[in-house]
């Protein structure tokens, strides 16, 4: 069997995740691997057949999306073209966790592809939704990467296709201690604004990790760090609690090692408003912004901050197997989601797609 595995490259969760489910992959046929995006600093340790540029958020510095950057590095004509020359006809089967160059060239041509990411599970019906609707980012959840069958990764298994987080080894396997310190992955905000706010808190020892960072380097309290998959392990293993992102993975990865955890949600990311909503489910306590206003917070959560229990077992073989089964039995694989018209009907709705993108980010 001929396997296609697509992963979304902006931040660096897909590839953590893609790390535990490519060996169960290469046990059940002859794998090639798909990367798109330009923001992840993690590697994988797997050669890379296809490499796009696809669609990639550039993290910005005041808790959102760098627009400008973003925009920079988006080029419908590359995009298009790199759709077109995916042969995802030549595949038994096309995987896809939130990518965009394969899941249109699979709707382009009318062939089938599974979703297997976070994404799939925070779109379903059943999932925690913030309170204020958000009709745009839902679209753009659900336009970004179409997929004909979802299976999706979330913090509880709100629906019979949604899984309990993939835990990759690294940390499944670890032996968590406290040291003492607090580990922080806050990706879109500038060193020099968590250094102004984590500063006033100067009897916490801050291991901060930063994707904006060209050195090492500590100011009083607070240590910068460069991204590194293994530092960054290390120091989440041993810290004390864990203040990042709303996103999925490291949240997901601090409460399995029994940390506490706080939370800041991306401003005009719907993904993490919808992750935000789902973490003070489970009593996570979560802040809107990296403000002043909020130390209050920030120092309360430090001083008597709980740890959220939860159960994430190890269930990834019998996930891949689930859907190999799903896909051998179902039938009609090609009637769902051709997408016909013309090459520039194609080219004029992903021009209009992304400009609603930008609508949304721009809020």
């Amino acid at each position: 069997m001929r396997i296609l595995y697509a992963i979304q490259g902006t931040g660096n969760g897909h590839l953590s995740r893609a790390r535990d489910i490519i060996p169960i992959l290469l046990e059940q046929g002859e794998l090639d691997i798909l990367i798109s995006g330009t923001e992840a600093e993690v590697e994988l340790p797997y050669p890379v057949k296809y490499r796009f540029k696809g669609l990639s958020f550039v993290f910005g510095k005041k808790g959102g999306i760098d627009l400008l950057s973003t925009y920079k590095k988006s080029n419908i004509r590359r995009l298009f073209g790199e759709i077109q020359q995916l042969p995802v006809e030549d595949y038994d089967i096309v995987l896809n966790d939130f990518e965009p160059v394969s899941a249109w060239a699979c709707r382009w041509k009318g062939i089938p592809c599974i979703g297997l990411s976070h994404q799939a599970a925070v779109i379903n019906k059943k999932s925690p939704k913030p309170k204020k609707s958000d009709l745009v980012g839902q679209s753009v959840l659900k336009n970004y990467a179409p997929v004909t069958k979802s299976f999706g990764f979330h913090f509880k298994p709100y629906d019979k296709h949604i899984f309990t987080p993939v835990i990759r080894a690294q940390i499944r396997t670890a032996i968590p201690e406290n040291h003492g310190h607090y580990t922080v992955y806050l990706p879109a905000y500038s060193d020099k604004r968590i250094i102004r706010i984590l500063g006033q808190l100067p009897d916490v020892r801050w291991e901060v990790f930063s994707k904006h960072a060209k050195e090492t380097y500590s100011v009083d309290n607070i240590n910068i760090n460069r991204i590194n998959n293994d530092l960054f392990i290390k120091s989440m293993v041993n810290c004390k609690g864990m203040f990042c992102g709303a996103g999925f993975e490291t949240p997901a990865e601090a409460l399995f090692l029994k940390k506490k955890v706080l939370v800041i949600p991306m401003k005009g990311q719907y993904e993490q408003q919808c992750n935000a909503a789902a973490l003070a489910e489970l009593g996570v306590p979560v802040i809107k912004s990296l403000k002043e206003k909020h130390l209050p917070a920030i120092r309360q959560w430090v001083n008597s901050g709980s740890i959220v229990p939860v159960d994430y077992p190890d269930e990834t073989v019998a996930i891949i197997d689930r859907i190999l089964i799903y896909h051998k039995t179902s039938t009609g694989k090609r009637k769902a989601l051709y997408l016909g018209g013309t090459p520039q009907s194609h080219k004029k709705f992903w021009q209009i797609s992304l400009q609603r993108i930008f609508k949304q980010l721009a809020r």
